[in-house]
């Protein structure tokens, strides 16, 4: 739809042009009074004046002018208004298509052909190249990487991180050199979208993402969430605990809200950007942004059933966590139309109170019923943990990430972490009266 109407404009220009063009050769090519074949002194002896033919040839002209004038008006006007409908800047600088917000997709490229994949599947699932633009920012100076963007021709946007020089570290860090040119990467490569192409969002994925079906249908949905509740800096595709049998298979829709940053793949305006900037970290972004002085209590949309999977293995951090936990993440494969659901329930006051009725009216239980799969009904449960060291031990042995940054355990909300065990809803979750994070 939009193609057609792009090529009405130009159409419509194009004409405006042509007619323009034909009509000043024709204006041109009209001979003046006295070469039009009959002498002067002929138009004398018939009684005919000669200035009375120049003043009626040019009311004429200023006729035919006008005439002209009113139609190329209209043309013009109708050009103008089918553009209305193309891509430009709204009143808040932000860029727009048929009113609807542009979402490009940042891909953060380094040295990994298999950026091929993560590509490959972005422009499968694209329903729109006006309102989904991919730009892809390589770092290292790859150049089999390089030639693997550059396949794409002007499918993406091919940026290249300048500055390709070792960073100084202290002699301790120097084994984390990568993650230092990683959080180069970010910062120069935010700055190029949010300042360079005056993008108002992005999505960020890495080279080692893959993602699903409905990977843009639920950004697009979830856009406006994050745009106007001021208790959220994030949506995130990516749950940490979404394993095969650690999540519900039959909820496709089901959202939640996280304290715990999940990244791989997320969602960021150009406002937190703003804010975030000017402090942006040498090293370890994403630790970074989990710390309270980033996070400021507020939360980040994610999925119960993850909308990117991670293929990278092999990558700075040298695979951690990746056999035993990533590569069992289930992606989700059934479209799910989010931008047709009524998403309000994931708004703080409602969220927050809907979610701790739930937790805290559900039947608690011992750990030892739930390894054992000697739990009463369908669920839900709650497990209750009451220091970070008796949560490590549960969720060791349960199999879900017993890690915790800043005090927040991962997919954490509110202290509660909720995941699936032998087909029931656990909710693993602090004693009543929870009301705040240890970052010690």
């Amino acid at each position: 739809m939009l193609r057609k109407r792009s090529s009405l404009i130009l159409f419509g220009t194009f004409l405006f042009v042509t007619w323009n063009a034909i009509l000043v050769l024709l204006l041109w090519g009209r001979p003046p009074p006295g070469q039009t074949g009959e002498p002067v002194r002929e138009q004398q002896e018939l009684g005919e004046s000669p200035a009375a033919d120049v003043a009626a040839d040019v009311l004429r002209m200023a006729d035919m002018f006008e005439t002209e004038l009113e139609m190329q008006k209209k043309i013009l006007l109708q050009i103008q208004s089918h553009q209305s409908l193309w891509q430009q800047p709204n009143s808040n600088g932000r860029k727009v298509v048929g009113h609807q917000p542009v979402i490009p997709i940042l891909v953060i490229a380094c040295n990994r052909v298999t950026v091929k994949r993560c590509v490959d599947k972005l422009l499968e699932y694209r329903p729109s190249v006006e309102l989904y633009p991919i730009i892809v920012s390589q770092d290292c100076g790859h150049k089999e990487t390089a030639e693997v963007i550059g396949s794409y021709g002007d499918r993406v946007t091919h940026l290249r991180q300048p500055d390709l020089s070792d960073i100084s570290v202290r002699p301790q860090h120097k084994k984390f050199q990568g993650y230092y040119k990683i959080s180069r990467h970010y910062h120069w490569a935010l700055n190029q979208v949010f300042k360079s192409l005056s993008h108002s969002s992005v999505v960020i994925v890495e080279d080692d993402l893959e993602v699903a079906p409905d990977f843009f249908e639920y950004f697009r949905a979830l856009y406006p969430l994050l745009k106007s509740d001021p208790s959220l800096w994030c949506v995130s595709a990516w749950n940490d605990n979404g394993r095969d049998g650690y999540v519900n298979a039959g909820k496709t829709d089901l959202l939640y809200r996280t304290d715990f940053f999940p990244g791989l793949g997320w969602m960021l305006l150009k406002e937190m950007w703003e804010e975030l900037e000017p402090k942006w970290p040498e090293s370890f972004w994403d630790d970074w942004m989990r710390q309270p002085e980033q996070r400021r209590d507020r939360a980040c949309i994610r999925p119960e059933i993850s909308r990117t999977l991670t293929f990278g293995r092999k990558g700075v951090s040298l695979g951690q966590f990746y056999d035993k936990y990533l590569r069992f993440i289930k992606l989700n494969s059934e479209f799910v139309p989010f931008t047709k659901l009524d998403l309000s329930y994931l708004k703080e006051e409602t969220y927050r109170e809907k979610f701790q009725k739930e937790v805290y009216s559900a039947p608690l239980v011992m750990y030892e019923d739930v390894k054992q799969g000697q739990l009463p009904g369908p669920g839900p449960f709650r497990l209750q943990y009451s220091t970070k060291d008796s949560f490590n031990v549960m969720a060791k042995n349960l199999g879900i990430m017993e890690d915790f940054k800043s005090g927040v355990p991962r997919s954490g909300y509110r202290g509660v972490v909720s995941f699936m065990y032998k087909g029931r809803r656990i909710y693993l979750a602090p004693p009543t009266g929870w009301t705040h994070y240890d970052p010690t």
